[in-house]
């Protein structure tokens, strides 16, 4: 996608129109994953974007290669085109950035002095981007412009495992965060982390739920009445964090009328799964699709599930547990991290200790009672976008009052074609 087109030229009557628009009110310019190299981020930085232009003059700044894609675990599917989602029609995106910089920071610093931003919001989940973030970070401070930094995590857990990266970040930040007016998180976990691991208790923070992943949803189920299979999704990167052989462990102790599906890709090398699915001795009841799918088939995988199990050992936030959220399904997830603050007010949610199989397994048999009906997703972008607003208002950007929250997502619980297993 390239960069939308610059502002009409000074004295030109759209010109007048452009900066009477821009003059109503904050203009915020987000930046994080854009689509070549796709990933969960990828998809938050639009919806992110998306939610905000409703209430804000929004941008958006795409990091386009984010590193060498020999280095990338998705290598194999870098550039091709698998997400439908798009970006609004009235956010101005530049794509995008490229991890060696040149020429395209420079073209970034220029579209950043165009679009002249109060905030710069600059998305963190890997130290792949720190180099240009802090490039931006200089320009945005000189031009009198606001930033804040949205923590994903505190580190991606596979650059962490590498000293030299793990020293690299902890090192460089620094000049970022010492640039920074305001940070979000996305749980009171993840505050906590952060306050540990850099000491911004000084820095005005705000905890910024994650938003419903509702851009998965199919047009309809497509279960059919009378089957009394549960079908368990495992859906996400292979990680060695994420759980999968806890699952795998678990599965075989369940009966014949649970089948399950995993759907993922291998990343660091984590293969433990893929041969603990070949070896399981319920090897006919479990489909292994090993790779990063498209949004249409997302959608079909989950609109086929009676259960989706997330079995993360750790964890800051999850799209898949979005994911299942919006489409309404039971999800059995581990009770780690940030996990616990978005999922508890679910009442699909079953809970399970991490790392525990038999207790996973338990967990299971009951989220499989609570199959056959739509659950009302609790989460809600208006209120991802009141904790800008309140952000915003804490740095000193002034701004017109919210409109009303809206408390939930727009999927309430309504009856759906699958078996009721109690």
């Amino acid at each position: 996608m390239p960069a939308s087109p610059p502002p009409p030229a000074e004295g030109h009557a759209e010109a007048r129109a452009y900066a009477e628009l821009l003059a109503t009110g904050p203009r915020i310019l987000v930046v994080g994953s854009g689509w070549h190299f796709l990933s969960g981020i990828s998809y938050y930085t639009c919806r992110l974007s998306n939610a905000l232009a409703e209430r804000y003059e929004v941008g958006a700044m795409l990091m386009r290669r984010l590193l060498p894609a020999r280095l990338y675990p998705g290598r194999a599917r870098v550039g091709q085109s698998l997400a439908e989602l798009r970006y609004a029609e009235d956010v101005r995106v530049f794509d995008g950035v490229d991890w060696w910089a040149l020429p395209s920071l420079l073209r970034a610093v220029t579209f950043l002095r165009s679009f002249r931003p109060d905030v710069l919001v600059l998305q963190w989940w890997t130290g792949a981007v720190l180099h240009s973030y802090l490039v931006l970070a200089l320009a945005a401070r000189r031009l009198g412009i606001r930033v804040v930094v949205e923590f994903h995590e505190v580190q991606d857990t596979g650059e962490a495992r590498h000293p030299w990266a793990a020293r690299y970040v902890r090192r460089c930040i620094r000049p970022l965060l010492r640039r920074t007016d305001g940070v979000v998180v996305h749980s009171r976990f993840d505050e906590a982390a952060l306050t540990e691991a850099y000491d911004l208790a000084a820095v005005p923070a705000e905890v910024a739920l994650h938003g419903p992943f509702d851009h998965h949803l199919p047009d309809r189920p497509i279960r059919e009445p009378g089957d009394d299979v549960c079908r368990l999704l495992f859906f996400g990167t292979i990680r060695p964090y994420k759980g999968l052989e806890d699952l795998i462990e678990a599965f075989a102790d369940l009966g014949p009328q649970y089948h399950l599906t995993v759907v993922g890709e291998t990343w660091e090398g984590w293969t433990l799964p893929a041969r603990l699915i070949e070896e399981s001795p319920v090897r006919d009841r479990i489909r292994f699709v090993n790779r990063y799918v498209a949004d249409a088939e997302v959608n079909e995988f989950f609109a086929r599930a009676d259960v989706v199990v997330l079995p993360y050992r750790r964890s800051s936030a999850s799209g898949p547990l979005h994911i299942a959220m919006s489409h309404g399904l039971p999800v059995v997830v581990t009770a780690v991290g940030g996990l616990v603050e978005a999922a508890e007010p679910y009442s699909g949610t079953v809970f399970a200790p991490a790392g525990e199989p038999s207790e996973l397994r338990e967990a299971i048999v009951h989220a499989a009672g609570l199959a056959g009906r739509r659950h009302a997703d609790p989460s809600s972008w208006g209120r991802t976008v009141d904790a800008y607003s309140r952000l915003l208002s804490r740095i000193g950007i002034a701004q017109d009052p919210p409109p009303a929250d809206r408390s939930t997502s727009s999927n309430q619980t309504l009856p759906l074609l699958s078996p009721d297993l109690r």
